[in-house]
C-alpha cells in the first residue's frame, strides 16, 4: 500500500517535531506572560481569542513534547549519531524534559482563563504527579553516562516548584476553598449550659436572681475602627492600602457571605466621606485585587513560602545555565545546543519578568507600611502606581502618544462602556432599498452564519461599539447611590432600595404628581425586568433623536447623553451578556428578537433600509396611531414591545425637559437592580474581559450597605447573671 503521506514529509516531521514543539511551548509561555494582563484592559475578541488559544495550546504543547521525549527514549539511546540531524542526544532529551515542567507551571499572570478552571485543581495535581513521573523516566533512561545530570536535577526542582505553585493557586481560587478560607472561627456564643447551671443553683439557694441582656452600643456612641489620615486620598500608595483593607472584607461578596453590621457601618462611613473620583479609584484597585486573587498566582507568590520558592527556582535555573556552559558540547548537535541555550535564557527571562511584576504590583504597594513610606522603594512604587491611574486624573498637557502607551500597558481596567442600539441594529439588518449581487451574497452569508450558530458572535463583532466612561456619568451614578444609602438604615428600606427598578424614583414626591404617572409606573412595576429595559431603551431612543436638534434641550444635553449611554449599555448587557443577565432578564432574548423582527418588518414595508438616518426611522415609528394597546390587537403570541415603547415615548414627550431628569434616575435604578441581582461569580467573570460598569456599581452598592448580604440588625451582645442581695 502507498502511504498517503510522502516520505519527505515524514522525514521533516521526524527531524523537527520535538524541536518545534519545545520552541512552541516556550513561545506560548512568552505570549501568556506578556499578553494575559491585556485581557482585563480590553474586551476585544481578538485579544481574548489569542490569550484563550495560547492558554489551551500551552499545556497541550508541553504535554505532547514530553510524550515525544519519552517515546524517543524507548529506543537504544547509545546507537544514535550525534552528527545526524534527525537524531537526538539522550542527555539533551533528559535535559529538555524539566523545561517542559517549567512551562506546565505556567506564568504568574494567568493560572485560570475562566472561574471554572479553578475547580480543576485536582486534575492539575494528578497532572503534576504523572508528568513528573514521565520526566523522571526520561532522566533515568539517560543513565549511566548522562553528563548533564546536575543541571537536569536543578531544573527538575524549579519545574516542580512552578507546577506546584500553579496547582496551589488553582486550589486557593476555587470558590469552595476561597469561601472556606474566609470563614471565621465558629462562635458558640455564651456558655448557655454553664449559665443555666449557675442560675439554677442560685434559685435553689433562694437568692434573687435574674438574667440581664447587655445591648450593643447605640449608633450614636459607636465609633469607626478604621482611621484615614489627612491627605491619604491624594496619595496613591495609601489609596492602595485602603483598597486592600476593604478587599479583604468584601471579597466575601464573591461567595455570597453575610457581613456584620460593624463591617457595613465602617464601610458606609468611609465611602460617604469620599468623592466620586476617590470612590472610583478605590473600587478600581479593589476589583484588581479580586481579579488577581482568582485568575493569577499572586496569592501564592506573595507569601513567605512563595518568596522562598521563587528564590530557589530562579537560583536553580541560573545554576543550571552555568553548569551547561562549562560542559563540553562536542557530542551535541550545534542546533540542539542553540535550542538548549534558548530554553535556558528563555526561562531566565520569564522568571525575571515575573520577579519585576512581583515587585511592581498592588500587593507589594499594599504591604508597604506607613513607617516606610519615605523609603526609596516606596517612592519608586508611588511612581509606578501613578502610571496605573485612570485617564480622568491625567494632566491636560500630557503627551498623547505616551498617554496612550501608558493606558495600554498599565491601566487596570477598560474604562469604557460597551453599547448596542436596537433601532440601529434593526435598520442595518433590513434589506437594501436597491439590491444588487452583493446583497444576495450577503443573504447567503447570513444563512450560513445562522446554520453554524455564529449569529450572536457576528452581531457582537459588527454592532457592539464602546465609548469612554465619562467622569460626569460616574459622578451622577455615585450621587444617586449615595443619596439612597442615606435612607438604608433599616433592613426593610435597604431591601426595597436594592430591589427597586424605577419604581422608587417614580414614587418620589417630585414625580408622582405628574400627568400619566400611573402609566409610567406601570412600565416598571407591571412588566418584567427585561421588558422594562427594552421599553425604556426604545423610548429613550425616540426622545433622544427628537430632542437632539432642538435648541430648547441644549441645557439638558449632558443628561440626554447620560440617558443615551445607560440605555444602550443596558441593552448591550441584556443582548450580549445573556449569561450574566440570565438571573434577572427572564425571556429577554426572545423579547429582543421579536421586537427586532417587528421593527425590521415595519422598516422594510415602508422602504426604510440601512441607508436611512436613524432619526427618520424613529419619526416614522412615532407617526403610527397607538390609541389602542398593541396587546389588544396582536394578542400575546409575539413578545415585541416596539409600539408599547412608542406609547411610553409619547407620554414622556409631554414632560418637556423634565423627562431627562426622570429618565436618568430611572436608568440608574435599572442599572443598580442588575448590579445587585446578578450572580457574584458572573461579575467576577467579566473582570477577565475588560471589566464592566455594572460591576463597579455592584461593589459601590455593597460599600454603601445597599443590598441583602448584610446582617443589619444588631441584636444583643451578651447575657449576664445578676444576683441580688
Amino acid at each position: 500500500m502507498v502511504s498517503p503521506i510522502p516520505t519527505s514529509v515524514k522525514r521533516i516531521w521526524e527531524k523537527w517535531n520535538l524541536r518545534g514543539f519545545v520552541l512552541l511551548s516556550l513561545s506560548l509561555q512568552t505570549v501568556l506572560i506578556l499578553g494575559a494582563p491585556f485581557r482585563k484592559r480590553s474586551p476585544n475578541l481578538f485579544v481574548t481569542f489569542v490569550i484563550w488559544s495560547s492558554y489551551l495550546l500551552a499545556d497541550w504543547a508541553a504535554n505532547f513534547a514530553i510524550g515525544l521525549i519519552a517515546n524517543s527514549q524507548g529506543d537504544d539511546p547509545f546507537v544514535r549519531s550525534p552528527t545526524n540531524n534527525g537524531d537526538f542526544n539522550s542527555d539533551l532529551l533528559a535535559f529538555w524534559a524539566p523545561f517542559l515542567l517549567l512551562h506546565l507551571g505556567g506564568p504568574d499572570t494567568i493560572t485560570a482563563f475562566a472561574l471554572e478552571d479553578n475547580t480543576l485543581w485536582l486534575r492539575h495535581l494528578f497532572g503534576l504527579v504523572f508528568q513528573v513521573i514521565a520526566a523522571v523516566y526520561v532522566f533515568i533512561q539517560s543513565f549511566p553516562k548522562n553528563k548533564l545530570w546536575l543541571p537536569t536535577v536543578l531544573l527538575f526542582l524549579a519545574g516542580i516548584i512552578k507546577y506546584a505553585e500553579r496547582t496551589r493557586a488553582l486550589y486557593k481560587a476555587s470558590l469552595d476553598n476561597f469561601k472556606e478560607s474566609m470563614l471565621k472561627k465558629p462562635d458558640p456564643g455564651p456558655n448557655y449550659a454553664k449559665l443555666m447551671e449557675e442560675y439554677s443553683s442560685k434559685k435553689d439557694a433562694k437568692l434573687p436572681t435574674h438574667i440581664e441582656l447587655t445591648a450593643e452600643r447605640s449608633k450614636e456612641s459607636r465609633t469607626t475602627t478604621y482611621v484615614v489620615d489627612d491627605g491619604d486620598m491624594k496619595d496613591n500608595v495609601p489609596l492602595v492600602r485602603h483598597a486592600f483593607h476593604f478587599f479583604n472584607i468584601f471579597k466575601g461578596l464573591i461567595v455570597d457571605l453575610i457581613f456584620s453590621f460593624h463591617e457595613r457601618f465602617e464601610s458606609r462611613v468611609f465611602f460617604h466621606e469620599r468623592t466620586a473620583e476617590e470612590a472610583f479609584k478605590l473600587v478600581a484597585i479593589e476589583l484588581n485585587f479580586m481579579y488577581e486573587a482568582l485568575f493569577t498566582k499572586v496569592v501564592v507568590v506573595h507569601s513567605k513560602w512563595g518568596y522562598i520558592c521563587r528564590a530557589i527556582s530562579f537560583s536553580a535555573v541560573c545554576t543550571a545555565l552555568v553548569c551547561f556552559q562549562k560542559i563540553e558540547k562536542h557530542d551535541f548537535h550545534g542546533f540542539d545546543v542553540g535550542i538548549t541555550y534558548t530554553l535556558l535564557f528563555g526561562a531566565l527571562a520569564l522568571d525575571a519578568i515575573a520577579v519585576i511584576m512581583l515587585i511592581f504590583s498592588d500587593w507589594t504597594v499594599a504591604a508597604v507600611k506607613k513607617s516606610c513610606q519615605k523609603s526609596c522603594l516606596a517612592n519608586i512604587l508611588k511612581r509606578y502606581v501613578t502610571l496605573k491611574q485612570s485617564r480622568w486624573f491625567v494632566e491636560e498637557n500630557a503627551n498623547p502618544f505616551l498617554e496612550r502607551c501608558r493606558q495600554l500597558l498599565f491601566r487596570r481596567w477598560y474604562e469604557s462602556v460597551s453599547i448596542f442600539n436596537l433601532i440601529h441594529y434593526s435598520l442595518k439588518e433590513c434589506p437594501s432599498l436597491s439590491p444588487n449581487i452583493f446583497d444576495y451574497i450577503f443573504k447567503a452569508y447570513i444563512n450560513i452564519i445562522y446554520l453554524l450558530g455564529l449569529k450572536d458572535l457576528r452581531d457582537k463583532i459588527k454592532y457592539r461599539t464602546s465609548k469612554p466612561l465619562e467622569k460626569g456619568l460616574w459622578e451622577f451614578i455615585f450621587a444617586q447611590l449615595k443619596n439612597k444609602s442615606l435612607l438604608a438604615d433599616d433592613p426593610e428600606t435597604a431591601r426595597r432600595i436594592s430591589s427597586a427598578r424605577g419604581d422608587w424614583i417614580l414614587q418620589d414626591s417630585e414625580w408622582n404628581n405628574i400627568k400619566d404617572f400611573g402609566n409610567l409606573l406601570s412600565c416598571v412595576v407591571d412588566v418584567e425586568y427585561d421588558q422594562s429595559i427594552l421599553l425604556w431603551h426604545i423610548a429613550t431612543e425616540f426622545c433622544y433623536n427628537n430632542d437632539s436638534k432642538d435648541k430648547e434641550y441644549e441645557a439638558v444635553l449632558t443628561k440626554m447623553e447620560h440617558c443615551k449611554t445607560l440605555s444602550d449599555y443596558m441593552v448591550y448587557l441584556l443582548v450580549m451578556q445573556p449569561t450574566m443577565m440570565s438571573s434577572v432578564a427572564g425571556i429577554g432574548q426572545i423579547r429582543f428578537r421579536d421586537t427586532c423582527a417587528e421593527a425590521i418588518k415595519f422598516f422594510s414595508r415602508r422602504e426604510l433600509g440601512p441607508e436611512v438616518a436613524q432619526i427618520d426611522a424613529c419619526n416614522r415609528l412615532l407617526e403610527v396611531n397607538t390609541d389602542v394597546q398593541p396587546v389588544d390587537v396582536k394578542g400575546d403570541r409575539s413578545k415585541s414591545v416596539l409600539f408599547d415603547a412608542c406609547i411610553l415615548a409619547k407620554q414622556l414627550k409631554n414632560m418637556k425637559t423634565n423627562k431627562w431628569d426622570l429618565m436618568c434616575e430611572v436608568w440608574v435604578e435599572l442599572l443598580a437592580y442588575a448590579a445587585g441581582h446578578c450572580r457574584a461569580n458572573d461579575h467576577v467573570q467579566l473582570m477577565s474581559k475588560g471589566g464592566e460598569l455594572v460591576t463597579f456599581v455592584w461593589l459601590v452598592m455593597a460599600h454603601f450597605g445597599i443590598g441583602e448580604q448584610f446582617q443589619i440588625n444588631e441584636g444583643h451582645a451578651r447575657a449576664k447573671l445578676i444576683v441580688g442581695k
